[in-house]
């Protein structure tokens, strides 16, 4: 039986974890942060998992919150005219084709973990850096480093080449609340691009008391909304981000008027630079760790990918491991399976950082034309579950005329 360390009880590992459980592999799950220390502590993302994601966990037997999540049924794009804050210069809204939800990860990951632990792992609580990674991977067959954080991440070499940004491109602020009035129609994800600014949006989730709506502020750095920095209490930081809504979205602001935190816990802030790094850690006695998730590839939350990232990197990972059978996880087999995970990653990468610099020409136009096309505002709203489709037509002002050359004389 082959054994497989997991560090980190996050979305890629926990997955893993499941896979190779139900093929009875050996699997030692090891955290620092206990199912009831997750629990209580503040939340850690926005994690909006779109469908092929959320396929990933049904088909391990992990989708516990299918018929309690308020679901997510669609994609609202809302654009502030630059010239006047408070006016919309365009906006429409589109169905996915099938529903997304989020799941408060101090509701989820803390039912994984011990689930994790009844279907046979190991479970360790302790802190990891290179002196436990060399116990481990000393008796393991192979070590994966599915956390997202901590110093042991930063073991990991920056990919300059696949890094566009050495920098955060965002200020970030996460509020969840109750007593949001819905979206009209259908329920959403409802982005809200204040040019110069930053973006704006807010969805339906399940948190540890029941429904919630999660709004996400990313400021552009030294503006308006890079704002966070002083707030020393929950109240303050609800206070801060209903100001924002008020000055630059009013619309928002008046489905805000009967609204309260989730929680003292329910906030967050701070920020982080886009990074891709190297896959493949050396230990100081040569034994190798195999980094996955966001240990590797962390993305803006900008394109709310970073979870749905992660699954996905834990699908091919896991099918990896599986199909490797008896033989060596060597750095070869590492880096190979990396770079079949990076086929489908690159897009999200690649789409996710045009959105943090200003569009093109040929975006806005896009993004206008959505609002007269119902076929273009469908397919953007689409791409959020595979970003693949966004090439090449995104990128390519050409393959973006040809796009609307086939859509806009169809919405006439």
């Amino acid at each position: 039986m082959r054994r497989i360390a997991i560090v980190g009880a996050g979305q890629a590992g926990l997955l893993i974890a499941a896979g190779l459980l139900a093929r009875n592999y050996d699997v030692t799950l090891v955290t620092n942060r206990a199912a009831e220390d997750i629990r209580a502590g503040n939340v850690t993302s926005s994690q909006c998992m779109f469908d092929a994601s959320l396929e990933i966990e049904r088909e391990l037997g992990l989708n516990f919150w299918e018929d309690t999540c308020p679901p997510v049924e669609g994609i609202g794009l809302n654009a502030v005219n630059p010239e006047a804050f408070g006016e919309i210069l365009f906006a429409w809204a589109a169905r996915l084709d099938k529903k997304a939800q989020s799941v408060d990860q101090r509701l989820k990951m803390p039912v994984w973990i011990d689930e994790i632990v009844r279907r046979g792992a190991e479970l360790r609580i302790q802190d990891v850096g290179i002196a436990e990674l060399e116990v481990l991977a000393a008796e393991h067959d192979l070590v994966l480093l599915a956390a997202g954080k901590g110093e042991v991440v930063r073991q990991f070499k920056r990919d300059a080449a696949r890094s566009s940004f050495d920098q955060p491109m965002r200020a970030l602020a996460l509020t969840y609340v109750t007593g949001m009035t819905p979206m009209p129609d259908y329920s959403r994800v409802n982005f809200n691009l204040i040019p110069g600014i930053g973006e704006y949006f807010v969805f339906p989730a399940l948190t540890l008391s029941g429904p919630c709506e999660i709004m996400v502020f990313e400021g552009i750095p030294g503006g308006p909304m890079d704002c966070w920095q002083g707030i020393t209490s929950p109240e303050q930081h609800l206070e801060t981000s209903l100001g924002i809504l008020e000055k630059y979205i009013p619309w928002e602001a008046e489905r805000c008027r009967n609204i309260a935190l989730t929680d003292a816990k329910g906030i967050l802030s701070g920020r982080f630079p886009p990074t891709v790094r190297e896959p493949v850690l050396t230990l100081p006695s040569g034994r190798l760790v195999f980094g996955v998730g966001d240990a590797v590839v962390v993305n803006d939350p900008i394109t709310g990918q970073g979870a749905n990232n992660a699954a996905k990197a834990g699908k091919v990972y896991l099918d990896a491991i599986l199909a490797r059978g008896a033989k060596p996880f060597n750095a070869a087999w590492m880096n190979a399976t990396f770079e079949n995970f990076w086929a489908y990653a690159q897009h999200v990468v690649s789409w996710t950082n045009s959105l943090l610099t200003p569009p093109p020409p040929h975006v806005l136009k896009l993004l206008a034309s959505a609002t007269g096309a119902p076929e273009l505002a469908s397919l953007i709203s689409n791409g959020f579950d595979d970003p693949r489709r966004f090439h090449p037509w995104w990128f390519d002002p050409a393959a973006s005329e040809a796009l609307l050359g086939r859509t806009l004389p169809r919405a006439a």
